[in-house]
């Protein structure tokens, strides 16, 4: 009878234990990053070229582009104090287009404060939020409690004005939400259209500033305008 040998190499312990690793993390996929709970989400909606991302860009990082760039959906962040600790402002720039319903709807669930943006050189602009509107309606229940600001946008183009600042105003009482027209070319009411919003909502103390301190000015505008407020 033949025999024949088998030759068996010894495997180095350490190998094994690293091949056993790199199979355990292939199976095992990255855990996800927890949202945090107390972050606080405004989501700006409007029909695109109105000028969203110009408020926002403007807002954030004080720059202003005259091109047009369709938006697909942007998230910008920034620390903030609330109920004297730190969360985070997260503002969601949303797409103009109709052809994202699901990313619309979960933006919507998410979000703690909206932005309704519209051109005053653009009429269907407006028209083009009613959906939106009734849409924020039905996933909520109730806007009561919601900070909503309609905004026109595009004030500076008075020559293009096909929407008067009485019809702005009048949406705005029909949707029981504020109402302000900007000008994101000109930084007009820029900052004051996000210190209204904060400034509607009751439950958070929230402001821009961490290290909690405001000159008298800010202290007399506080007053004014509530417990929130842009720093």
């Amino acid at each position: 009878m033949l025999t024949v040998a088998r030759s068996r190499t010894t495997e180095d312990p350490r190998r094994h234990v690293f091949r056993l690793f790199i199979q355990s993390s292939r199976s095992t996929p990255a855990p996800k990053m927890p949202e945090q709970s107390n972050d606080y989400r405004v989501v700006v909606f409007g029909a695109g070229g109105v000028g969203k991302s110009s408020l926002v860009l403007r807002f954030v990082k004080g720059t202003f582009r005259d091109t047009y760039i369709p938006t697909v959906e942007d998230t910008y962040r920034q620390v903030i104090s609330c109920d004297k600790s730190v969360c985070t402002l997260q503002i969601t720039d949303t797409t103009g287009s109709h052809q994202f319903p699901a990313m619309q709807r979960l933006s919507i669930s998410k979000g703690h404060a909206f932005i309704l943006v519209y051109s005053i050189t653009s009429r269907q602009s407006l028209e083009e939020l009613k959906p939106i509107y009734q849409q924020i309606l039905a996933i909520k229940g109730s806007v009561e409690s919601i900070p909503i600001m309609l905004v026109g946008n595009k004030s500076d183009e008075m020559a293009q004005r096909e929407l008067e600042t009485k019809e702005g105003e009048a949406q705005a009482t029909a949707w029981k939400c504020a109402f302000m027209e900007t000008s994101a070319k000109t930084n007009t009411n820029v900052k004051e259209l996000f210190q209204e919003l904060l400034a509607l909502e009751k439950k958070r103390d929230m402001s821009l500033s961490i290290d909690g301190k405001r000159s008298g000015k800010q202290k007399r505008a506080d007053k004014l305008k509530g417990k929130c407020s842009v720093m």
